[in-house]
C-alpha cells in the first residue's frame, strides 16, 4: 500500500453508497482502505439513500467542488398521506390523513400537483439537513432542540416524473424519477407535494441514479474500492467539463501559474489536459480571458488510471 498521501495517489472513485452511511461514513471507509487522508466527496446523501457518490482522492479531491454543481438524477418513493418531522421515515409522524380524505387523491390530481414543481421554483431545505446556519448544520440545531428554518432556495426540476402508484387505506406511495438542479432537496419535494395535495407527504425511498455525467451503472460497491479502481483525473474531468489539450510545454506553463494563449469554448469552466490525460488545470472563463481556479500536480502514473 503506497504511504498515506502519495501524491502518486490520486483520482476518482465512483461508488454506489450503500443504505445506512453517512458519505462522511464512506470517506471514512475509503480513508482506511487506501491509506489515505486525503479523500472527499462530491455531494451528500442521506444515510437513507443510495447510488452515485462521487470520491476524490489525493489532488483531485479540489475538482468535486468544482464539477459538484451539475445536475442530478433521483428515483424515489413518496408516501402522500402523513408528514413526519424529518420530511422522511427516519422522522416521527406528525400529521397523518384519514382514509376518506385519501380516497378522492386520485392519479389526475397527483399528476397535476406534481406538475406545479417542474421549472424554477423557490424551495425551502428541510429543517433537519447538512446546510449550514452560522457555521454550524443545522441538523445538529434541530437535534440541540433548536426551532430551524432555512431561507427558501432557488432550485430547477427538470423532470418529475410518476412511474408508479401504490394504494392502500392508510396511504399511496409513489415512484418518482427526478432530474433536477444541484441543492435540490427530493426530501422538500416530498413534504410539499403532500403539502399541495393537503394529505402530508414525505420521502422512503431515494436513489441517486445520476450526477452529472456519471450514472449509477458505472458505480462500483464499497466493498470493491481500492486503488486499481481509481479513475484517471483528467478522464474524469473531460467527461464533467468543457476541455481542450494542451501540450507539455504549455502543461509546465501553467503549473506555474504563466498565462497561456488559449482558444476557449464558451464555457464558464475549462478543465487543461495535457499528453496521457494529464489534468493540469481547471480555469474560469470570463469575458473571454482565463484565470486559473485550480492548478493540479503532475500525478506519476496517473494516465495508467482507470
Amino acid at each position: 500500500m503506497k504511504r498515506k498521501d502519495d501524491p502518486s495517489t490520486s483520482g476518482v472513485l465512483l461508488i454506489d453508497k450503500p443504505a445506512g452511511m453517512t458519505s462522511h461514513d464512506v470517506v471514512g471507509r475509503v480513508r482506511k482502505c487506501l491509506g489515505m487522508r486525503r479523500v472527499g466527496h462530491g455531494g451528500t446523501l442521506d444515510p437513507m439513500a443510495t447510488g452515485v457518490l462521487v470520491v476524490g482522492v489525493g489532488p483531485t479531491t479540489r475538482l468535486l467542488g468544482i464539477v459538484g454543481a451539475h445536475d442530478k438524477e433521483y428515483e424515489a418513493t413518496i408516501r402522500l398521506g402523513s408528514a413526519t418531522t424529518t420530511d422522511d421515515r427516519e422522522g416521527d409522524v406528525v400529521t397523518s390523513a384519514d382514509e376518506s380524505t385519501l380516497s378522492v387523491i386520485g392519479e389526475e390530481l397527483i399528476v397535476g400537483s406534481i406538475g406545479r414543481f417542474v421549472g424554477t421554483i423557490q424551495q425551502r431545505p428541510s429543517a433537519v439537513s447538512a446546510v449550514k446556519v452560522d457555521g454550524k448544520r443545522a441538523y445538529d440545531r434541530v437535534r440541540a432542540g433548536e426551532d430551524v428554518e432555512l431561507p427558501e432556495r432557488t432550485v430547477s426540476i427538470a423532470a418529475f416524473d410518476v412511474l408508479a402508484v401504490h394504494r392502500s387505506a392508510e396511504h399511496i406511495d409513489i415512484d418518482v424519477r427526478v432530474e433536477c438542479s444541484a441543492g435540490t432537496y427530493i426530501r422538500a419535494l416530498a413534504r410539499d407535494l403532500g403539502a399541495d395535495l393537503g394529505v402530508g407527504g414525505h420521502l422512503t425511498a431515494l436513489r441517486r441514479t445520476r450526477s452529472g455525467a456519471v450514472r449509477v451503472t458505472e458505480c462500483i460497491d464499497l466493498e470493491a474500492v481500492g486503488i486499481d479502481r481509481l479513475m484517471n483525473p483528467g478522464t474524469f474531468a473531460r467527461q464533467e467539463l468543457p476541455s481542450i489539450d494542451i501540450s507539455e510545454p504549455d502543461a509546465v506553463r501553467a503549473r506555474q501559474g504563466s498565462p497561456l494563449p488559449l482558444s476557449l469554448p464558451e464555457s464558464p469552466v475549462v478543465a487543461l489536459i495535457g499528453p496521457g490525460e494529464d489534468l493540469v488545470a481547471v480555469v474560469a472563463v470570463s469575458g473571454g480571458s482565463a484565470r486559473y481556479q485550480a492548478v493540479f500536480p503532475a500525478v506519476g502514473g496517473s494516465a495508467t488510471l482507470g
